[in-house]
């Protein structure tokens, strides 16, 4: 995955037209785009396809299911052109596991812990356990919730060289440069970006955040 600007943008868009024009604008400014299922709900699953032109595209479908179906869902998000999708660990090692071997030149990204307040009920409590079973699994990376960079840090110490990937920057509260600080690689930015008047200029505001962080000595 490339490191360019390491930012990702979250095109949660349900509009098609928008979304790609959102996509077009941006596509230069971040490293890859991140859609859910209500892009690909309200579309059809050839958005991956088209979206992929631009730029990488994360499926960010948090599969979650026995192991021949992480695998299926894996096999055919490949299919549609993606770069990476993401999954989740609470399933168990047998799930996940399938779910890594099913991609070939797809990177896994693992859930560690959730980034909204919830995410602390449950997700929290075992994120270093799903940080170490991405780990075994053979996964690409993980993610932690910029809202709690403390949790990136803790991960970090995990997941040594694998991406660490960060949502909750901006409308959820978390920030860009707290988030690089402790140890993210990407970080995952939706609402402040495709929700803005002006996309491209909130994007570029982020992006020189972050390379302010990256550059200090």
């Amino acid at each position: 995955m490339k490191m360019n600007t390491r930012m990702i943008l979250a095109l949660d868009e349900t509009d098609e037209s928008r979304a790609l024009k959102i996509a077009d604008e941006v596509a230069d400014l971040v490293d890859a785009i991140k859609i859910n299922w209500p892009l690909v709900l309200s579309t059809s699953p050839e958005m991956i396809t088209r979206l992929s032109r631009m730029a990488p595209v994360i499926c960010d479908f948090k599969i979650a299911d026995i192991p021949n179906t992480d695998r299926l869902i894996v096999e055919q998000v490949q299919k549609r052109g993606a770069a990476g999708v993401i999954v989740h660990a609470f399933t168990g090692s047998d799930s996940l596991s399938a779910a890594v071997k099913a991609a070939e030149d797809l990177d896994v990204f693992v859930v560690t812990e959730m980034s909204h307040p919830g995410g602390q009920e449950f997700t929290a409590p075992l994120a270093e356990r799903f940080a170490s079973m991405a780990v075994e699994a053979g996964a690409s990376g993980v993610i932690a919730p910029a809202t709690r960079p403390e949790s990136i840090a803790k991960v970090r110490r995990i997941v040594g060289d694998l991406l660490i990937l960060t949502p909750g920057v901006g409308a959820q509260g978390g920030s860009a440069s707290d988030a690089i600080s402790m140890g993210a690689d990407h970080v995952i930015v939706g609402r402040s970006i495709y929700g803005s008047p002006r996309p491209r200029e909130a994007a570029e505001r982020l992006v020189e955040e972050i390379q302010k962080v990256i550059q200090a000595p």
